[in-house]
């Protein structure tokens, strides 16, 4: 297909998600909003992870990817890998669109017992075809699932002659399936996204499909379409749960687009929740589409695109848009009588931290300057700090142009937040700056905060991982002061800062 008519059907279908910014040319490079240990493309458009699998030694990394364009266009598979989940090797194009349409989300798996017949141990991509916007005005049936193999541990790719293997039932938004193989029924099972619902499906051969069951039209948030859908297990107590992940979007917790959760019971064919609560992978802006890393056995990898659909399109960066979370490890605890996912960085992310330096038993009465401990923080660096008695408290970034990014707790609602109201460039959208809160998860008084911070991003991580947010931002210049507030006063037993260094991709 023509680069005019891509580009034509482009601005189509960024008219149809609500995005208005059309395709444009590149503006200057921004090399100062490059992230250094999350990845992101070396140029051009980027949103959902998709295809994560683990072969022989390798972290496949695939990702929804516009190569002609800054902005969301006919998508392709982009493709990374990496030894070590921070060190990222950008590959050439996995999959490409073609007859039947654009290359939208899915999953890869290792296919050990040649039950498609591709090959012992092939790699198989399960992924929605997507029509072209004039094609859906026709039809209304313009998503199905599609395979393509390789043979060669991703380098080439071969889409299969008998494509679709999951036709459109007639329904708009059919997309996105999550694979993974049942040992104990000897088959894949599928999870799927359908309207506003997933569909499990069942095959012996990654070729034909059967209908399980659906979950989900009365249960959890449902503000707008449901996406990108995993499901997995994980013990916890000797217990093994399931966990059902399920982006949204619209409908996050602080606007635009997020990612629920559900933990139940999978008998292989139907799950049941153990509750109703409303649960949230990442209570920030920032954190969407996330799944995690299939053949890692009992270990759940996670990683989510940075970014959120009410502004993705036209955020400040240059030649390149949008990066991913860093990779974390998930892991289930219970608090009363719920059943949490928390999240934690990956514990391959501690090989990258460098020079730390820890300070106790800091007293914090109204403001706390750390530049004589911490001279120039940097745009890359860890930050843990742990007290006994949580109180109203802030760590506060700042520079000389007035700009301040906080990221606190606030006792009298038991919130923590991050404000990026004044932490640089907003104006591209009315939806961007802001104070978001997130529920303390945890009870008692102690806590522990993880602050990851990467050029125009930051990510936090408290009380073991129960309360996650993520949070993008842009300052104008550097931030070089870093404070800690508290109105009430606090202790900070521990405080260690830990810069990161910069990974080569």
């Amino acid at each position: 297909m023509k680069k005019t008519l891509l580009l034509a059907l482009s601005l189509v279908s960024l008219t149809a998600l609500g995005q208005t910014q059309p395709a444009a040319p590149i503006p200057p490079a921004t090399l100062q909003y490059r992230p250094a240990y999350h990845f992101s493309p070396a140029k051009m458009w980027m949103n959902d992870p998709n295809g994560m699998v683990y072969f022989k030694g390798t972290y496949h990394l695939f990702f929804q990817h516009y190569p002609e364009a800054m902005v969301w266009g006919p998508m392709h598979w982009g493709h990374a890998t990496s030894k070590d989940l921070i060190t990222w090797q950008e590959q050439p194009i996995a999959l490409f669109p073609d007859k039947l349409g654009w290359i939208f989300s899915g999953s890869a798996v290792i296919d050990e017992n040649n039950t498609a017949g591709f090959g012992k141990n092939a790699m198989v991509a399960i992924f929605t075809h997507h029509n072209d916007p004039e094609e859906k005005k026709k039809t209304n049936r313009h998503q199905y699932q599609s395979l393509a193999y390789s043979l060669d541990e991703g380098k080439t790719w071969t889409k299969y002659e008998g494509n679709p293997v999951l036709p459109n039932p007639g329904i708009q938004d059919f997309r996105d399936p999550k694979v993974s193989w049942n040992p104990l029924a000897k088959q894949w099972v599928m999870t799927l996204a359908t309207k506003d619902r997933i569909t499990f499906y069942s095959s012996p051969n990654l070729k034909q499909w059967t209908k399980l069951s659906e979950f989900g039209e009365k249960l959890g948030a449902h503000g707008g379409v449901w996406e990108c859908p995993d499901l997995f297990p994980l013990t916890l107590n000797g217990k093994t749960y399931w966990v059902l992940l399920v982006s949204i979007n619209p409908g996050g917790p602080n606007g635009g687009s997020a990612t629920q959760y559900f933990v139940g019971q999978f008998d292989g064919k139907t799950f049941t929740p153990t509750t109703t609560t409303q649960k949230w992978v990442d209570w920030g802006k920032d954190n969407y589409a996330g799944v995690t890393w299939g053949n890692t056995g009992a270990r759940k990898i996670f990683l989510g695109w940075m970014s959120n659909w009410e502004y993705a399109n036209q955020v400040p960066t240059s030649p390149w848009r949008n990066a991913m979370t860093v990779p974390r490890d998930l892991a289930l605890r219970q608090v009363g009588s719920e059943i949490y996912l928390t999240s934690q960085p990956a514990k391959e992310v501690a090989s990258a931290l460098q020079a730390a330096q820890t300070l106790k038993n800091l007293t914090v009465k109204s403001e706390l300057n750390l530049a004589d401990q911490i001279q120039n923080p940097g745009p890359q660096f860890q930050l843990k700090l742990t007290t006994k008695q949580l109180q109203d408290m802030a760590v506060v970034l700042s520079n000389a142009g007035g700009e301040e990014l906080v990221i606190g707790y606030d006792k009298q609602t038991n919130q923590y937040y991050i404000d990026r109201t004044k932490a640089g460039l907003s104006t591209f959208s009315d939806k961007f700056a802001g104070r978001h809160p997130a529920p303390r998860l945890a009870t008692g008084p102690a806590a522990d905060l993880t602050l990851l911070f990467d050029a125009t991003s930051v990510e936090l991580f408290a009380d073991g991982g129960l309360t996650t947010m993520t949070e993008i931002f842009f300052p104008k210049q550097p931030f070089t002061q870093l404070k800690l507030r508290s109105t009430a006063g606090l202790t900070v037993d521990a405080l260690t800062y830990a810069k990161v260094g910069a990974m080569v991709k």
